[in-house]
């Protein structure tokens, strides 16, 4: 059984930052890879970025240069720094963890993103 904990979410102005944490914790079996996706109302998920083993980094073109995913392998954490922060970021924001050779592939439970004025 793996967890997912995501925090940091909340409401923020456009133009505003915000910082994304995800802790996988249990039985893990070597990391693959550890990502944010987003899904906003009406809409399907979407990749807004994966970390593979190496540090390789991966963007959805919309968060492009404003968001920065990166990771604590001592902590089995990835983080998700968000900055110019657009009404259209709006989304429940969630974590993603492949390991085990990707085998396994484990969801968070989300955390809501609000960007508004």
């Amino acid at each position: 059984q793996v967890q997912l904990v995501e925090s940091g979410g909340g409401l923020v102005q456009p133009g505003g930052s915000l910082r994304l944490s995800c802790a996988a914790s249990g039985s893990i079996f070597g990391i693959n890879a550890m990502g944010w996706y987003r899904q906003a109302p009406g809409k399907q998920r979407e990749l807004v970025a994966t970390i593979i083993s190496g540090g390789i980094t991966n963007y959805g073109d919309s968060v492009k240069g404003r968001f920065t995913i990166s990771r604590d392998n001592a902590k089995n954490t990835v983080y998700l720094q968000m900055n110019s922060l657009i009404p259209e970021d709006t989304a429940v924001y969630y974590c993603r963890l492949v390991h085990g050779g990707g085998v396994f592939d484990s969801w968070g439970q989300g955390t809501q993103v609000t960007v508004s004025s």
